[in-house]
C-alpha cells in the first residue's frame, strides 16, 4: 500500500472514510449507485465493467462478479470480455459495451461518428448515460484504488 494505515484499521474504510470523508463518502455512495440503481442488463454491464477492471489492473475488480437475483455470469465470461471483438458468446448490446469500455478507457478522443452510429442503434439516450457513468466510476476507483495499492484489500460494503 502507498498509503500508512493505522493499526487496527480498514484499509478501504481509513482511506475513503477517515482521511478525506467529504470526499471519499461522496465518491463511495457514487460507486454504489452504479449498481444500486442500473438499468443495465447484467451481461452487457459485466462487459464494461470487467473490460475497464482488466485495463485498470485492479486486483478485486478482476476478481468481482456483479449478482443480480441470484444470478452471475459464467466462470468464462471474463476470457470473453478480453476477446470481445471475436467472441461468438456476446449478442451486439455485450461487445458494444466491452468495446466502449475500452475505447472510454484507453481513447476517448476517436470515438467517432461510426461508433456513435452503432451505439444509438442498440443503446438509448439513457442508457448510454448510464453506461458513460458507470464506466467512469469503474475506470476512476478502480484505477484510485489500484494506484494507492488498496485493491488487494477491497471490499464492497454488506459484501
Amino acid at each position: 500500500m502507498r498509503i500508512d494505515i493505522p493499526e487496527g484499521q480498514h484499509p478501504i474504510e481509513y482511506v475513503w472514510g477517515d482521511v478525506v470523508p467529504g470526499i471519499g463518502m461522496a465518491a463511495a455512495n457514487f460507486s454504489l449507485s452504479v449498481y444500486a440503481h442500473t438499468t443495465l442488463g447484467l451481461r452487457e454491464f459485466e462487459a464494461a465493467r470487467l473490460r475497464v477492471a482488466q485495463i485498470n489492473g485492479c486486483v478485486f475488480c478482476l476478481d468481482w462478479r456483479t449478482e443480480r437475483d441470484g444470478e452471475k455470469v459464467e466462470e468464462e465470461f471474463s476470457d470473453a470480455v478480453t476477446e470481445w471483438r471475436t467472441t461468438d458468446r456476446f449478442d451486439e448490446r455485450t461487445r458494444l459495451a466491452a468495446e466502449y469500455a475500452e475505447r472510454y478507457t484507453l481513447d476517448h478522443h476517436n470515438l467517432d461518428e461510426e461508433f456513435w452510429e452503432r451505439m444509438t442503434a442498440h443503446y438509448s439516450q439513457l442508457e448510454i448515460v448510464e453506461l458513460t457513468m458507470s464506466i467512469g466510476s469503474w475506470l476512476a476507483f478502480g484505477r484510485l484504488n489500484h494506484v494507492l495499492g488498496l485493491d488487494s484489500v477491497c471490499v464492497l460494503p454488506g459484501h
